[in-house]
């Protein structure tokens, strides 16, 4: 990078960070922190969700199912970037399987819908790690769990645990390729450059944007977590 140009990570407190050379905004791209107010979810800074049809509520379009207070929570790590149409369908969207039938009958009954809702099994958390890649109308299934690093194709449905720099692709959705060799994803996860300080990581976008893992490696040393 040369000496004089300057780089520096748009605020992560902008609702929309995509910004043209006109100097307009992009009102599709949002970063999903200043756009979801919900007790069960959790956002890291500067995750971003595109959708071109500007959803009124982003937690009900991301997250339909899950609703304040339910018993298991939905978290998202730093810098993931979420196409339009996906959606992550928590464990509150089962229904009851030990009877004869599987129709909710005392969800239509507002005298049994408290306690319909406290004896469905409590369903694991669903966690995106740092840095990963949804592709559009991609669906996670209840207690997904991504690694940092993960790419999901586009209309993928992913259940269980995804390893971190995985692509998975497909219904259900299997690992195509690993992103880097072993030692290098033990070493990216130790550089950690999601958690380092604004400043550092503008510092080295170029090599957070190039391939070189040794390189980015070198820059690690005294890494500061805000």
């Amino acid at each position: 990078m040369s000496d004089d140009m300057h780089l520096t990570l748009p605020d992560p407190r902008s609702r929309n960070p995509l910004v043209f050379p006109d100097g307009s905004q992009d009102p599709a791209t949002v970063f999903l922190s200043e756009v979801v107010d919900h007790p069960n979810i959790e956002i890291g800074d500067w995750t971003y969700y595109n959708d071109r049809t500007l959803p009124d509520d982003y937690a009900e379009t991301l997250a339909p199912y899950l609703y304040p207070g339910a018993p298991e929570r939905l978290s998202i790590g730093r810098f993931c970037q979420i196409a339009q149409g996906v959606q992550f369908v928590t464990a509150t969207a089962n229904h009851p399987m030990t009877g004869i039938s599987t129709f909710p009958f005392a969800v239509f009954d507002r005298e049994r819908i408290g306690g319909y809702r406290d004896s469905l099994p409590r369903g694991r958390d669903t966690k995106v790690g740092h840095d990963c890649w949804i592709g559009r109308e991609a669906v996670l299934m209840p207690g997904a769990e991504l690694g940092c690093g993960v790419i999901v194709a586009a209309r993928a449905v992913v259940r269980g645990k995804v390893p971190d720099f995985a692509i998975v692709a497909g219904n259900p959705a299997k690992i195509i390729r690993m992103r880097f060799e072993p030692m290098e994803i033990t070493e990216l996860l130790e550089i950690a450059w999601w958690l380092w300080a604004p400043e550092k990581i503008a510092e080295n976008l170029h090599l957070i944007e190039q391939g070189d893992v040794p390189a980015l490696a070198r820059c690690n040393k005294d890494r500061v977590l805000e």
